[in-house]
C-alpha cells in the first residue's frame, strides 16, 4: 500500500499533516506521546504492522497477529468546546462508517470500545484510546491529542481477556484488509473532529443511543455499586439507575452483571 496516498484524507485537519508507516513499534500512541512531550505537535497519522506494547483503556495490553489488525495513532491539535465525549464521538464515527445502516450489529460500548452485538452477549471489535498534552503557553481547551484506534480484522490469539474478541472479517467481506477499513473509517474520523470541536457531544448523541450496548443491561462498577444502565447524557456521562436513585458515572470500570448475580 502506498501510505503516503492517505494523506488527502487527512488534509482537511491540516494540509502539512504527515503520514508514517512502521512495520513493528512499541505502541503508536506512546510514539506519538513522547514526541509531543517533546515539543513535536505536528499532525501525524502513525500507523503499524503491529505493535509490542500496544495499550488499551486501564493499561491492558492490545495483543494481534501482523495481518489480522489495524492498529494506528493520529495527534493533533483540538480545541473543542468541551472534551467530554471524546471517546465516544469517535466510537460513533468508527461504528457508522462500518456499518451505517445498523445491518451488521456494530454497537459502541461506553466508553471506548467497538462491540459485535446480534447476539445476547457482545464481543469486542475494537477500542480506542485518547491521550492528551497540554502544551505550555496553550489556551486552556487547546491540547495536542494522540487518538489510538485498534481493530480487530480477526479474532487474536488466545488470552485473558475480559470479553471475547471478534474480527471485522466476520462481518465484512472474508479478504477485508487494513487498507480497505483504513479508507472506510478515515474521512469519517475526519469529518466527526470537526463536527465535535464546533459542536460537542451533543451532535453525536442521538447516534450513540441507537448502538448503545449497555443500554437497560445490568451493570456492576469498579467501585462496587450496580444498577441498570440508562442511556448516555449529551456530555457524555453514562447514568445509572441504582436502588439509592439515578447517578452519574462519568469514569469507573463497568461490567455486564451475570444473570442472576446478587
Amino acid at each position: 500500500m502506498h501510505w503516503q496516498a492517505l494523506q488527502p484524507l487527512i488534509a482537511p485537519l491540516d494540509p502539512q499533516a504527515l503520514v508514517e508507516h512502521v512495520s513493528d513499534i512499541d505502541s503508536t500512541n506512546t510514539e506519538l506521546m513522547r514526541r509531543a512531550r517533546a515539543g513535536d505537535t505536528r499532525t501525524c497519522l502513525l500507523l503499524a504492522d503491529t505493535q509490542s506494547a500496544g495499550r488499551g483503556r486501564l493499561g491492558r495490553q492490545w495483543h494481534s497477529r501482523p495481518g489480522d489488525a489495524l492498529t494506528f495513532s493520529l495527534g493533533l491539535t483540538l480545541a473543542p468546546q468541551s472534551w467530554s465525549g471524546l471517546s465516544l464521538a469517535v466510537g460513533c464515527c468508527l461504528a457508522d462508517a462500518l456499518d451505517p445502516h445498523l445491518d451488521k450489529g456494530i454497537g459502541l460500548k461506553w466508553p471506548n470500545d467497538l462491540m459485535l452485538a446480534p447476539w445476547a452477549t457482545p464481543r469486542k471489535l475494537g477500542g480506542i484510546l485518547i491521550e492528551t498534552v497540554l502544551r505550555q503557553g496553550d489556551a486552556a481547551l487547546e491540547r495536542f491529542a494522540v487518538i489510538g484506534i485498534g481493530l480487530n480484522l480477526a479474532a487474536p490469539p488466545a488470552a485473558d481477556y475480559r470479553t471475547e474478541p471478534v474480527g471485522l472479517r466476520s462481518v465484512l467481506a472474508a479478504q477485508t484488509s487494513a487498507e480497505d477499513v483504513l479508507h472506510k473509517v478515515l474521512p469519517a474520523l475526519v469529518a466527526g473532529l470537526q463536527t465535535f470541536c464546533a459542536q460537542g457531544f451533543a451532535s453525536f448523541a442521538t447516534e450513540f443511543a441507537r448502538r448503545d450496548v449497555l443500554s437497560g443491561r445490568e451493570l456492576q462498577l469498579g467501585n462496587g455499586l450496580h444498577g441498570t444502565a440508562d442511556g448516555v447524557d449529551h456530555e457524555g456521562v453514562l447514568w445509572l439507575n441504582t436502588p439509592g436513585g439515578r447517578v452519574p458515572v462519568s469514569s469507573d470500570e463497568v461490567s455486564v452483571r451475570a444473570e442472576g448475580a446478587a
